[in-house]
């Protein structure tokens, strides 16, 4: 899926990911047969797979192998706990091209003109969802 900002102030950038993170995922990470990935922290629940407990700041939780692996694959997502500085963007005001199931080739080409959809903002002046917007927003 990626997400394509439209106008907004701020950091209005894209993220999401283009590559099947299923095809990849490690052994020890599959869900039964690899329909789905678990996170390190959902697969063996430590603190230092977790960021809790002694790993809860910035400072003490890294990225692990299988962080640094997603990260690799989809750069503009959140890969870990802390993984703000690459895949944090603060954007108000903006409105949105949802993709999903993105080509590897081309995020904008034709092909995946019935896969995108624009929605409007999704907050209110306050920067919080407006109560008309509360329900559900996808198609």
């Amino acid at each position: 899926m990626i997400v394509e900002p439209s106008g907004g102030l701020g950091m209005c950038f894209s993220t999401g990911c283009i590559n099947d993170l299923n095809r990849q995922c490690p052994t020890e990470l599959r869900v039964d047969s690899g329909e789905a990935c678990k996170s390190a922290c959902e697969a063996f629940g430590t603190p230092e797979y977790c960021c809790s407990g002694p790993y809860a700041t910035p400072d003490t939780c890294k990225p692990s192998v299988y962080s640094e692996m997603f990260k690799a694959a989809c750069p503009k997502a959140y890969s870990y706990a802390y993984d703000d500085a690459t895949s944090t963007f603060t954007c108000t005001g903006a409105d949105y091209t949802i993709t999903f199931c993105p080509s590897s080739t081309s995020q904008k080409s034709e092909s995946n003109a019935t896969t995108a959809t624009t929605y409007g903002s999704i907050t209110g002046p306050s920067g919080q969802v407006s109560s008309e917007e509360k329900g559900s927003w996808l198609p």
